[in-house]
């Protein structure tokens, strides 16, 4: 989670791709807005269902002209191969 929170900061579409699970990742990623801010990430908790799922529940915040907002979300990840992938979240 963390490193794709770092990918966003970064603006590094290619990376969040490569680590979206093939069954849910969309075929491109638009870039971030010009002036967007990530401000910080809260990792509220993260529960493993087993060996190969995980659950991570975070709230990542922004700032856009001048606009705050913030992400809440419960994200679901699948381990395969060692590596872990985002599946998809449910937004709180």
């Amino acid at each position: 989670m963390r490193s794709r929170y770092s990918a966003h900061v970064r603006n590094l579409t290619g990376y969040l791709l490569d680590t979206w699970h093939a069954r849910t990742r969309p075929a491109q990623l638009e870039p971030h807005p010009p002036g967007l801010r990530w401000l910080g990430l809260e990792v509220r908790g993260h529960w493993v269902q087993d060996a190969g799922h995980a659950t991570v529940e975070f709230v990542a915040r922004s700032k856009l002209g001048g606009r705050a907002a913030r992400l809440h979300e419960t994200s679901r990840f699948v381990r395969e191969e060692g590596r872990w992938y985002y599946v998809d979240g449910d937004l709180r």
